[in-house]
């Protein structure tokens, strides 16, 4: 049998070309390899490591750890390759020449996740994840080369200064390891984890391995004098069977001492044996021969053949009481579950000597084999420019944690989340047996559609053609993001639907009018002819425009009389009045209520800004005219002053500049961003750095979501614009808008 290497060995080109030679036959595929060797020890020649060894040992780590998962020889061409095009300035052209662009693609998919700034604290966890997710969905050897890379690092962060052991450490443990599991990589992922825990907190590591250690005498003799009987009894009743020890990794039994709080001696599977048979009836038959001869732990035992785990994970688990009375685990499993366990996704990249390799036929094995994966690559593309901490949240529920596995009539099995829906499962199905659905059989029971699923329901759902579609009211209960995304979707087509009818209504509207006023179709049809007016109508193109008159919140009269204004205006002579008054006219003030604004060419009237939109200078503003109030200054996109019918009764007004030096004005502020601890400890702070006077504060949380609303002290419209930029600069706020009522 081959010896694996173990991290401080030596290794070779030859060490790798040894166990890729046990899988990979064809000769082509292993030159490549070959070639690459060749490439990064003359262009790594002059590199070296923290440690002082040449660069390249690392490089044939990487190679050769890829080899024990057994990859393909593509993924271990680019495991040699990996930083050869960022540390050695070697262009893609030259890759794609010597290597192909497959391979080339590999490399840089790697690099990119190299140049990832991952931050430490709290809040940036999810934002971690989801770029290394994003890097998965798109190929999932990318993942593989750099758990590798991981993985050597790992074991030689000896070098490193304590501050990096303990960042890549924690790093590893959150963001790497997690994933290893969730892909089924066992053996990685164990060590990734007991190397991080060694840095992160050294005495519980000393402390578990010397407890190990005091009791591994003792232990072995127990477990071999177990093993034997156990394949005595076997031997009669089973053939071709394997019996192995196995071993519990540190920090599996340290998230059991400190997290769930148990002493060691109540650690029932530090004592564990896995049977090893020829085929999945042989596992059930050790079973029963097992529980016949032993007395089986209740609650202990767990069927993840018929229901495997979503990593694809198989295997029979039980707990028995031996002859020494000592508690044992045992596993029971086929070769190729066990093969499975250990190398997880990586195990279905195994070259095929008579099927070729490529990226897309293994994408498309893999998506056969994980369901979860699909899952995955379709709530990447439904958040993809979502918020960060939502696609972690969505991600970890759906996908990380789902543990309720629920059956189709035909028996097929869907993995949910916990208090999963039957909406969640209709979604799951199809995103239209969704859309159709109208009801919902859990074993064979009409329930109601919020009913929580249990693991073992047998779901069917019951659709309709003449249905409307999916209620905005479940997403009030559902639990997969890709339902409540589905759902959404829904809404949002829906909504593009009705609005593109409104426009048509709208367009249809403004033509009978365009006749009744004898105006040219040609000329007033034409988006152009209204650019100018937008922001008066609170539109961004011209569909808004016929959208507002499709839905009657404006009419074809304001509109025209804007943009194509008849003769005869009540206004006309104060409009020709004011035109002939001198640039000095311009700035006399009235001696008005106001003395900030100057009204064009009139003087003592009472003047006042409007505590609607509170207009503050720079704000481009109009005048109204009331009755019997004097002349109210709104900012012009103000919503009060673009209603139907008071055009005419709208002057121009301006800032006198002069006058409001030093002068401050109240305006009203809502920010909104994610909610976590101190947000709004530092709105106050930029604030107040802003020299920005706050009157008023209010703050509450909505779904995760903070709304803050302010009114604020200002000077001008530029003081204003300085503290929101600001604002938006601190972590977690997106949105920061002046407020209208």
């Amino acid at each position: 049998m081959m010896e694996i290497k173990k991290a401080g060995d030596v290794i070779t080109l030859d060490d790798i070309l040894e166990v890729v030679q046990t899988y990979v036959t064809n000769q082509d595929n292993i030159d490549l390899i070959i070639k690459a060797h060749d490439f990064i020890m003359e262009k790594h020649a002059t590199q070296k490591r923290k440690s002082g060894e040449p660069y390249t040992i690392h490089l044939l780590w990487v190679a050769y750890i890829l080899a024990t998962l057994q990859t393909g020889p593509s993924t271990i061409t680019a495991g040699l390759l990996h930083d050869v095009m960022e540390d050695c300035d070697v262009p893609p052209e030259e890759m794609d020449a010597l290597f192909g662009v497959e391979i080339r693609e590999l490399v840089e998919g790697v690099t990119k996740i190299n140049k990832m700034n991952f931050k430490e604290e709290m809040d940036a966890y999810a934002e971690n994840h989801r770029k290394i997710y994003i890097a998965m969905a798109k190929d999932i050897r990318v993942i593989l080369i750099k758990f590798a890379d991981r993985l050597h690092n790992m074991r030689t962060l000896e070098f490193m200064t304590p501050e990096k052991q303990k960042k890549i450490s924690r790093e590893t443990l959150e963001v790497y390891a997690p994933i290893a599991h969730r892909l089924g990589i066992s053996d990685i992922k164990l060590e990734l984890e007991d190397i991080s825990l060694s840095y992160l907190d050294p005495i519980a590591y000393r402390e578990i391995s010397f407890l190990l250690e005091k009791n591994q005498e003792e232990r072995k003799e127990s477990i071999q004098k177990m093993l034997e009987s156990v394949q005595h009894l076997l031997e009669e009743t089973v053939q071709d069977f394997k019996i192995v020890g196995r071993a519990k990794s540190i920090y599996s039994i340290y998230k059991k001492m400190y997290i769930k709080n148990k002493r060691f001696d109540e650690l029932y599977d530090l004592n564990a044996l896995r049977i090893i048979t020829k085929n999945k009836l042989d596992c059930y038959s050790v079973l029963g021969v097992i529980h016949d001869a032993y007395r089986p732990l209740p609650g202990r035992f767990k069927d993840y053949i018929a229901m495997p785990k979503p990593n694809m994970y198989q295997s029979l688990h039980t707990s028995i009481i031996g002859e020494s009375g000592n508690t044992f685990e045992i596993q029971i499993r086929t070769q190729e579950m066990d093969e499975l366990a250990e190398l997880g996704v990586a195990a279905h990249w195994r070259y095929k000597e008579n099927k070729g390799y490529s990226s897309k036929t293994e994408q498309q094995e893999i998506g056969e084999k994980l369901q979860w994966l699909r899952e995955f690559i379709s709530l990447s593309e439904d958040i993809k420019d979502g918020d960060a901490k939502e696609y972690y949240d969505s991600l970890k529920r759906d996908i990380f944690e789902a543990n309720v596995y629920v059956l189709t009539p035909q028996g097929k099995i869907v993995e949910l989340p916990n208090f999963a829906t039957p909406v969640d499962f209709a979604y799951r199905i199809h995103s239209e047996v969704g859309n159709k659905m109208v009801g919902a059989l859990v074993n064979n029971v009409m329930v109601p559609i919020d009913t929580k699923l249990i693991t073992g329901d047998v779901v069917e759902i019951k659709t309709s053609k003449a249905s409307s579609g999916p209620s905005e009211d479940w997403l009030k209960f559902v639990r997969t993001a890709g339902a409540r995304n589905k759902i959404r979707q829904f809404y949002a087509n829906k909504e593009a639907e009705t609005k593109k009818d409104t426009i048509e209504e709208g367009r249809k509207v403004l033509k009978e009018e365009l006749r009744k006023r004898e105006l040219d179709e040609k000329i007033f049809l034409d988006p152009d002819t209204y650019k100018t007016y937008f922001g008066a109508f609170g539109a961004k193109s011209f569909d808004d425009i016929l959208y507002f008159l499709g839905r009657k919140s404006l009419t074809c009269m304001t509109l025209l009389d804007k943009v194509a204004p008849k003769k005869g205006n009540i206004f006309d002579g104060l409009s020709k009045m004011l035109k002939r008054n001198t640039e000095a006219q311009l700035k006399q003030h009235a001696g008005n209520t106001n003395s900030f604004v100057v009204v064009k060419g009139v003087s003592g009237l009472k003047i006042q800004l409007s505590k609607c939109c509170n207009p503050i200078p720079g704000d481009e503003i109009v005048g109204f005219v009331s009755k019997g109030q004097g002349i109210k200054i709104h900012r012009k996109e103000c919503p009060n002053v673009n209603q139907p019918g008071i055009k005419d009764r709208l002057i121009e007004v301006y800032w006198d500049h002069a006058s409001v030096q030093s002068k401050r004005f109240d305006i009203d502020v809502e920010v909104r961003g994610l909610d976590r601890p101190n947000l709004l400890n530092d709105v106050l702070i930029v604030l107040g750095q802003a020299k920005t006077n706050i009157l008023n504060i209010h703050a509450e949380v909505v779904d995760m979501k903070a709304i803050i609303t302010l009114k604020i002290s200002v000077e001008s419209f530029e003081s204003f614009k300085e503290a929101q930029v600001s604002l938006k600069q601190i972590q977690g706020i997106y949105e920061v808008n002046r407020i209208i009522h």
